[in-house]
């Protein structure tokens, strides 16, 4: 099977050891084992349950315990309906394997995350592309996406929060979007691995899966959670789907590690703490960007409504790799350029790390726009 060169990820290989800040990284700033017991309000003894843990092949779907910590999450979701992955680059995968053959045509909605084109592109289907643009905040609009959706589109991919805009489909849309998707027979995955960002209220977008009866869902520990150390994520939808899913994963990942299992499931079960942490670190953070915006008159924005990242015009007669690597190389700070993502002209801003880490990168990234 051949399937395209991953941008992003190219670009961290190539780059993310070799800066002074990063400011491409996509996660809540990392947690350490201690101080997940810490927020949990755990303690030795909890630790020492990990002692206990024999190192074979853990429960196949992942265990009750952390499916059902897992479905607490949906409204409308049960053990049932989830099954535990590598990541929630796992499940996306597992998800395209599982239900695009060759000749079946697919919309995704771009920018996104590269997985929702190349890999049924790799498959050998039909990819169709729904652009989101800046004059309409990076939202669908539902009219060209009525027209790409026809009877027979098998699948429509799209990220919610959005990755890299950071725009938000709202309750309301994404229910718009399962009629047009019902009206053609078709599937919706939703990658939303960044849900518990919102930049309001609680902070848990609406789930298409619990919106929309042919509705997938993909999630993770790595964004909103700060565990991205545990690779785990899952894929919550239909209980057929999931019976689906199973016969592909026999082949790829039999079950996830027993001590990702117990600690993704300490953190699930006081899932309230560690989004208290994730919203001080991430609307705190915002804010400030949004301010250091304000006075830079070479960069604008589409402010975004929740996830980590934002995607942000570069008023330059320069490339985005070009201007990405000369940053680098002077200031120490990381940004991922644009043409990474098929936005050439744009920067992809993390906003998610420690708070005294992007001000000081800021700062830098200040200093350097006034030489150029």
């Amino acid at each position: 099977m051949k399937i395209d060169t991953f941008g992003v990820e190219m670009w961290m290989n190539e780059w993310e050891t070799k800066c002074e800040f990063n400011l491409a990284e996509t996660c809540v700033e990392s947690l350490t084992i201690d101080q997940l017991f810490q927020i949990t309000g755990k303690n030795e003894k909890d630790l020492s349950e990990i002692l206990s843990l024999k190192m074979t092949y853990g429960e196949i779907k992942g265990s009750d315990r952390l499916r059902k910590a897992i479905a607490a999450l949906y409204e409308k979701q049960t053990l049932e309906n989830v099954l535990v992955t590598h990541g929630t680059i796992g499940a996306n995968m597992l998800v395209h394997k599982t239900l695009v053959d060759s000749g079946d045509q697919v919309v995704s909605v771009v920018p996104t995350y590269q997985q929702h084109f190349s890999i049924p592109k790799s498959i050998g289907a039909d990819v169709h592309f729904l652009k989101l643009r800046e004059e309409n905040n990076w939202l669908p609009d539902l009219d060209e996406l009525k027209k790409l959706v026809t009877p027979g589109t098998k699948l429509i991919a799209l990220t919610n929060p959005n990755n890299p805009t950071g725009s938000l489909i709202d309750k309301e849309m994404l229910a718009r979007i399962a009629e047009i998707a019902a009206e053609a027979g078709s599937w919706v995955l939703c990658d939303e691995v960044y849900r518990g960002t919102d930049q309001h209220g609680t902070g848990m977008t609406a789930s298409i899966t619990d919106i929309y009866e042919k509705g997938i869902s993909t999630a993770g520990m790595s964004k909103a959670y700060s565990l991205a150390g545990l690779r785990l994520g899952w894929v919550a939808a239909p209980q057929k789907v999931i019976e689906d899913v199973m016969i592909h994963r026999d082949y790829d990942t039999i079950s996830v590690g027993m001590v990702d299992d117990y600690l993704a499931t300490v953190a699930l079960e006081s899932v309230d703490r560690l989004l208290e942490r994730s919203h001080k670190i991430t609307r705190g953070n915002l804010s400030y960007l949004s301010s250091w915006l304000d006075g830079e008159t070479k960069l604008s924005w589409v402010k975004p409504s929740s996830g980590t990242t934002a995607l942000i015009k570069i008023e330059l007669p320069i490339k985005s790799y070009d201007f990405c690597v000369k940053l680098l190389k002077k200031t120490g700070v990381m940004f991922t350029p644009g043409a990474a993502m098929g936005m050439e002209g744009f920067i992809r801003v993390g906003y998610a790390n420690n708070p005294e880490v992007l001000r000081v990168g800021l700062s830098r990234v200040s200093e350097y726009l006034k030489n150029i």
